[in-house]
């Protein structure tokens, strides 16, 4: 049984909900091979952020779900030009912003100090 056309898609309610819908997309294909039809899909992505998305934002008339919504454009804009100059992108999207993943990562090993109360201590 198939579902009605009008049901088969995500249909965000609000410009916070598209914007959200965007960035998991863009997460999960950001580090997949450039591709003429991944290219085409992020530009279609793309071109709904600066369109009918950013037309709503204008009309819920939030001057941060705006700035966030141009900022999130500029990071989308970014990884085009990075891929296609076939350099690795190592970011991905978080709160709308590009955040980077070179951090390095500690390992932090801890226990419980012996006796009645919760303290725990670092081992580094």
């Amino acid at each position: 049984m198939a579902l009605p056309k009008n049901q088969r898609y995500v249909q965000p309610q609000n410009v916070h909900e598209a914007m959200e819908v965007i960035q998991d997309l863009f997460n999960q294909y950001r580090h997949e091979p450039m591709t003429q039809q991944l290219l085409n899909y992020h530009l279609g992505l793309t071109q709904r952020l600066q369109t009918d998305i950013y037309v709503t934002a204008v009309k819920e008339n939030d001057p941060q779900q705006l700035k966030q919504l141009n900022g999130m454009i500029e990071a989308m804009k970014t990884w085009t030009q990075i891929r296609t100059s076939n350099r690795p992108f190592n970011a991905k999207m978080k709160n709308f912003k590009l955040v980077s993943s070179n951090r390095p990562k500690f390992k932090k090993h801890s226990h419980k100090i012996k006796g009645q109360h919760n303290f725990h201590a670092a081992r580094h």
